[in-house]
């Protein structure tokens, strides 16, 4: 068991929008005091391959290999095997490029050789030079559902192959309840290790739920001393990256960081300490204060390395880190 550094920083984490904090905390804080523990709810099995895809955006995020054009994947990639899948009549809907798909056969086969998803992930950071630690929610497997007009749908097919068109009405994790959350964090939680807890501006319905979820987490969360800094994904009523906005309206909730306050309030009473919206929500801090958070004020929009680097270092000093 790797034991945590005095002052270690814990953040949870979805996908692209969680990412780019991540890589801002890693960049002010020493190395090996981040660790990151990751939504696996996304994960599905695709062309009989293990995709874990919130795992891989951290990782090439945080190793510097992530298409900054496209926002997933590899920088640099090529698609030649996908272009003869589409020959052959396979499924092409969810875009596997040449490089990453080395990383999903890799990782299927340490998971069938019997490995569990932690050892297999912590492995990969390594070989991909990623000094934090990085961890899976679980090495059970979870699998969200969005519910819609279209019915029941794997969370890949809602988001990618329907382009997150369907109007939601809810959302199950299935396996959540067999499911049992990281065991290096939930140690480390016992033993108060951490200084801070950031939770990441990710989708909180099927990033950060699916997490928070699991048997015991949140509680955990909740009971140890570090506080707990949640960033809002909303901002002006919009979501900086992906489908949360649209899903808050189509849920009869309005779109907008005082939502996202409640819902964390309402879902996880006790849990967070501290709200950070952006300036242009400013007018919203009162409101947010009179649920019994303190709420902070800063640019939460993370454009360049140095605004992920300024939004770390804020949430870092709220925290007392």
């Amino acid at each position: 068991m790797t034991a945590a550094v005095a002052g270690t920083v814990l953040a949870l984490s979805g996908g692209v929008g969680g990412a780019k904090l991540a890589l801002g905390l890693e960049d002010v804080l020493p190395p090996g005091q981040l660790q990151v523990l990751v939504n696996t709810g996304d994960d599905f099995e695709h062309l009989g391959l293990r995709i874990s895809p919130d795992i891989d955006t951290l990782l090439y995020t945080l190793s510097g290999r992530a298409n900054q054009e496209l926002g997933w994947g590899l920088a640099g990639e090529t698609w030649q095997a996908m272009q003869a899948l589409e020959e052959l009549g396979g499924e092409t809907w969810f875009r596997l490029g040449d490089r990453d798909l080395a990383t999903h056969l890799w990782r299927s086969q340490q998971l069938a050789s019997g490995r569990g998803l932690a050892a297999v992930t912590a492995d990969l950071a390594r070989r991909l030079g990623v000094r934090s630690l990085v961890y899976p929610m679980s090495d059970d497997p979870v699998a969200t559902t969005v519910h819609s007009d279209r019915g029941a749908l794997p969370f890949q097919h809602y988001f990618v192959r329907y382009q997150c068109e369907p109007v939601v009405t809810g959302f199950t994790f299935e396996g959540i309840d067999a499911a049992t959350p990281n065991s290096e964090v939930m140690c480390q939680l016992r033993k108060e290790c951490y200084r801070a807890v950031v939770i990441c501006p990710s989708n909180p319905f099927v990033s950060v739920d699916p997490i928070l979820q699991l048997a015991g987490l949140w509680p955990a969360l909740r009971d140890q001393p570090a506080p707990v800094i949640v960033v809002s994904p909303i901002v002006a009523g919009q979501a900086i990256k992906g489908p949360a906005a649209k899903m808050m309206s189509e849920l009869g909730q309005d779109a907008s960081a005082l939502e996202v306050a409640r819902y964390y309030c309402a879902r996880y009473p006790g849990l967070v300490d501290c709200f950070v919206i952006d300036t242009s929500d400013a007018k919203l801090a009162g409101e947010i204060g009179e649920l019994g958070l303190e709420v902070a004020i800063t640019s939460t929009i993370m454009k360049s390395r140095a605004d992920k680097q300024a939004l770390a270092r804020f949430c870092l000093a709220l925290g007392g880190a």
